[in-house]
């Protein structure tokens, strides 16, 4: 009998301990349901059993059952109050950790030392320092946690004296200390410790190698690289991001080639470094060549394509993302945004805007700044103004995004109205404000309120005047007629002159044909900017209005000569989620042209009905009258909306964006358009010239 008994207890003890171990396994792997199954078929349960069984609910996110479990405990040790203290800390639950420890019998150093870590955790290092000065007992991890608190508050030189203090300085307190020094950029100070070592090991290694790769000491970082003893997937990578933070790609690239084990983290700082140097096409090889991709791969991409004005890629891959079930992250949707916003492809944006709330970033202030700036770019001001309204918190840019829209869309005095809740909110006003209030006044005509707010720029709010601002002031004075007052000012202006000033000026003397001060300001532009066409174009435009062919002829040689080229006038339309192109003529020639072209001509007779008749002055070549009508016709803003007309349902808006300025007659003809079919629309100029110029490429 006694020795059946014997045997049986020690059958139970050896179960026992598989039941826990099971316990364990289960909750690690996310299963609770099944470790709680074990723990209730076990006939007798240890105090190991109810540590184990609650810890799993801890790990497991469910801090309520492991409560109620506690509570139903036959006994607890030590171990057990110490668990719960480190499952609230784990939990984020700092207030029930400390409720906890403050109730316990008996405390040792564990208990101590995770109730440090939980106000280290939650950024309380005044608590945690306290704490840490009342423990009867201190080990090497207590002092390790306590000076990575310090480290984390970037308090380096409170963190240098308690690592001084410390009677045991171990390897982890050691590369703490030398990454705390890098991370405040004081590599001298780092340097010493790392030399002073009498160990290291790949961490300590790494931890210097990124230091000096961090502080953009790449060289040193590469010295200290090739000694190493020992290398990892995050030595690599730290001196491979130290090459493409620096915009050396060659040498990343070079790097990256000689790698035993191309990383995740390394594939993703490749793609964005060679997305930044403008090389896209390595990017999207590394790209495609990755076996994994996680979501900082994805943005990345995205990233390089809507950075080198790639943004039907983009969106192109966007769209790929979602497919293959990668939910997008902060910068993904940054990248997508401002797509949509270039692009003005609302339909898109809107799609954005719901993944946005479905990934809960609604709340975010950047990218409620985007939202705001996409629906103002695609000319939705209502849904702008009422996101606007809604979010409480408003930081600068959000206020900027409403005064420059408003403005942009010629709505001078409710830019204004925005401006003044602006100031009477506490909200202090930047320079992008005042570009905003004054382009309000430019667009508004009002040039005696735009001379007051450029004035107390300056002595109210304290915000030095840019060129920006003075070009702000060119246009208001130019647009109002008052040229000469224009270029007063630009005499008068306290800093050199720029492009975007003279550019002011220049499209003031075309508005006014004002000749003799165009030639003045494209002469300027030239010597600014030599390769850029705008200067040129401008003032062939103006040649080309009073009829003199010579000059023109004479400009565009000059052009030929330096190699300077125009981008084509170019539209587009969003359909079903796809975007179609059109340039003048329909060189791209679109799929369904003939289709085109035969609305074209319908909408031509019903035009002709209403009495309108082509402006051949929009057409600057010395060509004759039925060339110039033939050439009006086929402008890439109305090819555009023949299309709309062709593909939009009945009743919706069609919106067609454009590269260039829109022409008068073209202005003209798509009013009377609109009056007689009845169709809601907008043509609105875009400068997404690179768009263009891919496009055209392909």
């Amino acid at each position: 009998m006694r020795i059946w008994s014997i045997h049986c207890q020690g059958y139970c003890t050896c179960d026992a301990i598989s039941a826990n171990s099971r316990i364990c396994r289960y909750a690690r792997l996310g299963e609770i349901d099944n470790a709680r199954r074990v723990f209730d078929q076990m006939p007798v349960k240890s105090v190991v059993s109810w540590n184990s069984i609650i810890g799993g609910y801890f790990q497991n996110s469910q801090p309520e059952e492991a409560c109620r479990l506690f509570e139903r405990m036959p006994e607890r040790n030590t171990t057990s109050w110490n668990g719960m203290i480190s499952g609230f800390v784990k939990n984020r639950m700092i207030k029930d950790a400390r409720r906890v420890f403050d109730v316990m019998a008996e405390r040792n150093v564990v208990s101590w030392t995770a109730m440090v870590r939980g106000y280290v955790q939650e950024g309380i290092i005044s608590e945690a320092e306290s704490l840490f000065r009342q423990m009867p007992e201190k080990n090497v991890v207590s002092w390790t946690v306590m000076l990575g608190g310090l480290i984390q508050e970037r308090r380096i030189d409170d963190a240098r004296r308690l690592f001084d203090e410390m009677p045991e300085k171990d390897i982890v307190a050691r590369t703490n200390m030398i990454s705390g020094y890098c991370q405040l950029g004081r590599l001298a100070d780092a340097r010493e410790l790392f030399d002073e070592m009498p160990r290291r090991n790949v961490i300590s290694w790494t931890t210097m190698i990124s230091g000096y790769a961090q502080n953009m000491q790449v060289d040193i970082a590469r010295k200290l690289f090739e000694v190493t003893p020992e290398k990892n997937e995050v030595t690599w990578t730290a001196i491979l991001t130290g090459y493409t933070q620096c915009g050396r790609i060659e040498e990343a690239s070079e790097l990256f080639k000689r790698m035993p084990e191309k990383s995740l983290t390394a594939c993703n700082a490749m793609i964005l470094g060679f997305s930044q140097n403008g090389k896209i096409v390595e990017a999207r090889q590394v790209f495609d060549r990755m076996r994994e991709k996680d979501d900082g791969s994805w943005s990345a991409i995205i990233r390089g394509y809507e950075r080198n004005g790639f943004e039907l890629e983009a969106l192109d891959m966007f769209a790929s993302m979602q497919k293959v079930g990668t939910r997008a992250n902060f910068a993904a949707l940054i990248s997508v945004l401002t797509v949509c916003a270039s692009l003005a492809i609302l339909d898109h944006g809107r799609e954005i805007h719901a993944e946005v709330v479905k990934s809960l970033f609604h709340s975010d202030v950047f990218l409620a700044s985007a939202l705001i700036t996409m629906y103002v770019k695609c000319g939705d001001l209502v849904r702008a103004k009422k996101m606007f309204d809604h979010f409480t918190m408003k930081d600068v840019v959000m206020w900027n995004s409403m005064i420059t829209g408003y403005a942009q869309h010629g709505l001078g005095e409710e830019a204004l109205q925005v401006f003044h809740e602006m100031c009477s909110s506490g909200m202090v006003p930047d320079d992008v404000t005042f570009v905003g209030v004054l382009s309000a006044c430019s667009y508004t005509g009002r040039v005696k309120e735009g001379m007051e707010f450029f004035d107390s720029m300056k002595l109210v709010y304290m915000v030095e005047p840019t060129a920006e601002h003075y070009a702000c002031m060119v246009d208001l004075l130019g647009r109002a007629g008052h040229v000469h007052e224009a270029m007063d000012m630009i005499k008068k202006m306290p800093i050199e002159a720029d492009a975007v000033v003279w550019g002011a000026l220049l499209g003031a003397c075309k508005t006014h044909m004002n000749l003799d001060l165009a030639e003045v300001a494209a002469k300027k532009l030239l010597q600014l900017e030599p390769k850029n066409s705008g200067p040129y174009i401008l003032l062939s435009n103006i040649y080309a209005s009073r009829k003199r062919w010579e000059d023109v002829a004479e400009l565009r040689n000059v052009m030929r000569v330096r190699n300077v080229s125009k981008s084509p006038g170019c539209s587009w339309i969003e359909v079903e989620k796809k975007v179609h192109v059109f340039t003048g003529g329909d060189k791209l020639r679109h799929p369904e042209h003939e289709m085109i072209v035969g609305m074209l001509e319908k909408l031509g007779g019903m035009l002709r009905e209403v009495g309108y008749c082509p402006d051949g002055s929009f057409v600057l070549h010395d060509v004759d009258e039925e060339q110039k009508v033939h050439s009006l016709s086929y402008h890439s803003e109305k090819l555009a909306v023949a299309f709309g007309l062709l593909k939009v349902p009945e009743g919706m808006p069609i919106r067609i964006m454009k590269n260039l300025r829109i022409c008068g007659d073209c202005h003209s003809a798509i009013k009377l358009i609109a009056k007689i079919t009845g169709i809601i629309g907008e043509v609105r100029a875009s400068p997404v010239t690179t768009l263009v110029q891919n496009l055209l490429n392909q």
